[in-house]
């Protein structure tokens, strides 16, 4: 593949798809009672340890981050057992990444989820074979906003950051973009909806179907 060829990096979590409910059932099972509900999606994409957080205080009673670093494992082993049981697919991501790929583009996936399980759940989703490379939060020793992940889900897709771009869902990625010197579009149907505008990223993305054409402006 050559090296000037155009890719677009997409985040997972919030952006592919809609984790949020599986990300939630992992949360409550390592807490004593389910305090976690479907308005607390948002918070899903902050992580794991926020979703542990926010549990203990609504549990009322006194914790410590030695308590989120012992139920941390849990979680993940949890999620790691249920990770495909409510997740899915935002209409039209699918059709966009064939049309991206049929256009020329490679196209590769750069996420905060650590990479075992973001493996597992592309797999469990049957898309993994989409995409050219899969950047995780442990893949490197750092990760996003940090630029080195998103440039190695580039550089090993087979293309050149210059021309390239993220598809992302929160401020983490728009600070990706500004980091490593790339148009950033951030969709409005994860969790922020159109709030994510604040961030003023290079465009918004309202629906999949648009992407291929965006994604031909940006990296014109």
């Amino acid at each position: 593949m050559p090296q000037d060829v155009r890719t677009v990096v997409f985040d997972l979590d919030g952006t592919l798809a809609d984790t949020s409910a599986d990300l939630l059932a992992a949360a409550n099972a390592c807490l004593p009672v389910a305090v976690l509900g479907p308005a607390d999606s948002l918070t899903a994409f902050h992580g794991g340890r926020a979703m542990l957080r926010l549990g203990f205080d609504r549990l009322g009673r006194d914790w410590s981050e030695a308590d989120v670093d012992a139920a941390y494992p849990l979680l993940l082993a949890a999620y790691s057992q249920g990770i495909a049981v409510h997740t899915r697919l935002y209409p039209g991501a699918m059709e966009a990444v064939e049309t991206l790929k049929s256009q020329g583009f490679a196209v590769s996936i750069c996420t905060n989820k650590p990479e075992g399980l973001a493996e597992l759940l592309l797999k469990e989703l049957g898309v993994r074979q989409a995409f050219a490379a899969l950047v995780g939060a442990d893949t490197l020793p750092v990760r996003k906003p940090d630029p080195a992940p998103y440039r190695a889900a580039v550089e090993r897709a087979g293309g050149s950051v210059g021309r390239s771009m993220l598809v992302g869902d929160t401020e983490t990625d728009a600070k990706t973009g500004v980091a490593a010197g790339v148009p950033v579009a951030l969709v409005t149907f994860g969790p922020e909806g159109a709030g994510v505008s604040r961030f003023q990223p290079a465009a918004l993305l309202h629906r999949f179907d648009d992407l291929p054409d965006l994604a031909a402006r940006l990296l014109a």
